[in-house]
């Protein structure tokens, strides 16, 4: 979605991609000019309709950028003239996120782990794939770095062959035959401009034990780089918690408690688990009658440290009261001035799910308490 603004001497556009808007609601909160609105969240995150999660008014909206800097899936962007800039930043009228993410290159074994587990695809894996020759007779990189030693004992090979023809980096070069002599000579030539892997099928299959092939390893780790692009990262942390070599560290974006009540969560609904961008809220294991003990089974369970905060569920939970949210802290890096520090009292004020999806535009979000309450 595009939104645009033309001026005397310049044309603003506010760009919205709606894949990666959570329909978190940050926005809705923050943007002084009240001009974002919810949407269907619930409905469009799960795809039931073809709507975006939130609307905006292009008559209201300043095309400020505050939405911008407070996005934290990186969905909104500003456009000055065609070029992405946010003029409310370099003015120092307001902060921006300060994204914390790194990997430990020495640490880091070049697995593919948090490439895999990363929701928002925000690690750059630019790594050796594999070795040997592609379908299309390219050379591949090397993964491994390595020397490789052929050697042929001249004593015990009758240049039968059969190396060769197993392995194509192997050459027989026999001398000219003679009536003089009926003994084969020559040599057993490995190809130096091809790389041998040390597989060792010429040496197994040598009938006279003639060969020996030794590969030295010098270093065992992949070339190559892994990378976190800070612009995509969420801090939701899955990459820390799931790398083996705890090569990662990370600083939440945004800081708080939630608290998932399944006493108040309606049977059958999934909406949170369905739409959480983190995959933080998940449905439990049932437990056997004997141990629920008279208690009521959980429909929804949340990880906490996988959870960054955001609001979605809250925003899209159709119950009262079954999700509350506590931001503490939004870690930020600028000047903090008075508009950023009354958003912020509005962001950190404790709210509860209290959801209207019958029309857009209709669905609030319920206050709990003061801003910083605990």
């Amino acid at each position: 979605m595009i939104m645009e603004q033309k001026l005397l001497q310049t044309t603003n556009n506010l760009v919205l991609d709606v894949k990666e808007c959570a329909g978190c609601g940050i926005c809705v909160e923050a943007c002084p000019e009240e001009a974002i609105t919810f949407g269907l969240v619930g409905a469009a995150k799960r795809g039931a309709i073809d709507e975006p999660a939130i609307n905006v008014d292009e008559e209201k909206c300043s095309y400020c950028g505050v939405c911008v800097c407070l996005c934290p899936f990186s969905a909104l962007s500003l456009r000055v003239d065609g070029e992405e800039r946010l003029p409310i930043i370099e003015q120092e009228g307001f902060p921006q996120y300060d994204r914390n993410a790194k990997i430990d290159d020495e640490k880091c074994s070049k697995c593919t782990i948090c490439s895999d587990v990363c929701p928002e695809d925000a690690i750059d894996r630019n790594v050796t794939e594999y070795e040997g020759e592609s379908e299309v007779g390219t050379q591949r990189q090397e993964a491994l770095k390595a020397t490789t030693t052929f050697t042929v004992d001249t004593e015990k090979c009758n240049l039968c062959g059969i190396c060769a023809v197993v392995c194509k980096d192997i050459e027989i070069r026999r001398e000219p035959l003679s009536g003089a002599s009926t003994k084969l000579e020559g040599e057993v030539i490995r190809l130096e401009e091809r790389d041998c892997d040390a597989c060792k099928v010429c040496v197994d299959l040598c009938p006279e034990e003639a060969i020996t092939v030794e590969r030295t390893v010098q270093d065992k780790k992949l070339e190559g780089t892994v990378e976190i692009m800070p612009e995509n990262c969420i801090t939701c942390t899955w990459c820390e918690v799931a790398c083996p070599e705890e090569a990662i560290t990370m600083d939440k974006l945004i800081e708080g408690e939630i608290e998932v009540y399944p006493d108040k969560c309606p049977g059958g609904c999934s909406t949170c688990i369905e739409i959480c961008p983190t995959r933080a809220l998940y449905a439990p294991e049932p437990k056997p009658a004997f141990e629920l003990a008279g208690e009521q089974e959980a429909n929804v369970a949340i990880n906490k440290d996988l959870c960054i905060k955001c609001g979605a569920c809250v925003v899209a939970c159709p119950s009262e009261d079954a999700i509350v949210l506590k931001r503490t802290a939004f870690h930020m890096k600028g000047k903090e001035t008075d508009l950023y520090k009354k958003i912020m009292e509005k962001l950190c004020t404790p709210r509860t799910s209290k959801v209207k999806e019958t029309t857009p535009g209709d669905t609030e979000l319920k206050t709990v308490g003061e801003a910083g309450a605990a």
